[in-house]
């Protein structure tokens, strides 16, 4: 098995396109680094009654909660409310400088951009194999089909957390030149079940890269079956692209009416949601998410691994 992952990780190392999308993702997190240390340019303006500033907007969101008849919506009020106090209560201001952690913490919303490349990986990684012709010298081996197939999808994961660590690493990094340390330890208000707790902001950071790639998994996933169902990695990127970002969305556009949107895949790949406290539908938990996630994800393997064991060679 190690050496077929060997092989596999070769064979996409193999391909220019690996380092141009390598390339793109560092190119890419040093622009919004650069932008961001422009932004910071301006004049620093100190707000010494942002105290005040906090209760007189407690008060207006107490007046949204009042009117709002959606209850995720009123849970999103309480989480603000809570978190305003909190600061309130020990002097925490919301005008902290910003810092390498800041920008680390913004650059995650370029996991979407990992999300993608691993997308276009896991699409191909079979289906090339059949438009190529190579797929007769792989299954004419003395190996079994499984195993095959198993080190093809953990070179995708792997490829996956190749990518999410260049991100985490190089965005610590220049984030660290460009903004520089914290003076003293930053704390993350973590928001869950009605309490506010300071979390380490290191800790917080890894979470949250972890749990917000949930949906790049899955979707890679859906990738790769497709890819090994239809022989088809055009059809991979392209739906699974297009699920990636939108489904999301129109999966919150449902729950707006439905209650049974909390089915859909993409109503249960965001956990974060259960940290920070808002699920998307009501009477959601993180075991329900998990459990769903779970079951996409046996479906998925099992239409992978079953089509792929049956497909003729001669194909």
């Amino acid at each position: 098995m190690v050496n077929l992952i060997k092989n596999e990780w070769m064979k996409i190392f193999k391909r220019p396109g690996t380092y141009v999308m390598i390339a793109l993702l560092i190119i890419v997190t040093a622009i919004l680094g650069a932008f961001f240390k422009y932004q910071e340019k301006g004049p620093d303006v100190v707000d010494n009654h942002w105290e005040q500033t906090l209760i007189q907007e407690n008060d207006a969101l107490n007046r949204q909660m009042k009117q709002s008849s959606s209850k995720v919506e009123q849970q999103f009020f309480k989480k603000e409310i809570a978190i305003n106090e909190y600061r309130i209560k020990h002097h925490i201001s919301p005008h902290e400088q910003y810092n390498v952690w800041s920008f680390v913490k913004n650059a995650s919303d370029l996991i979407v951009l990992t999300g993608l490349f691993t997308i276009i990986i896991s699409a191909g990684i079979v289906a090339s194999e059949f438009s190529w012709g190579t797929i007769k010298l792989l299954l004419i081996r003395p190996i079994n089909r499984t195993k095959i197939l198993t080190s093809k999808y953990i070179t995708v994961i792997l490829f996956a957390l190749f990518l999410l660590a260049i991100l985490f690493i190089f965005s610590t990094l220049l984030g660290a030149v460009l903004f520089g340390m914290p003076e003293q330890t930053v704390s993350y208000l973590n928001y869950y079940k009605g309490h506010v707790t300071e979390q380490n902001i290191v800790v917080h950071l890894l979470m949250y890269y972890g749990l917000s790639s949930i949906d790049m998994i899955m979707l890679t996933t859906m990738a790769f079956m497709i890819s090994s169902v239809f022989r088809n990695s055009s059809l991979a990127i392209g739906l699974s692209i297009f699920l990636l970002f939108t489904g999301g969305q129109f999966t919150a556009l449902i729950s707006l009416k439905y209650s049974w949107a909390k089915y859909i895949l993409f109503a249960n790949t965001d956990l974060m949601q259960y940290v920070e406290g808002t699920p998307m539908v009501e009477g959601m938990t993180m075991p329900f998410s998990i459990l769903m996630l779970l079951v996409y994800f046996i479906v998925f393997q099992l239409l992978a691994f079953l089509t792929f064991k049956k497909r003729d060679v001669a194909a």
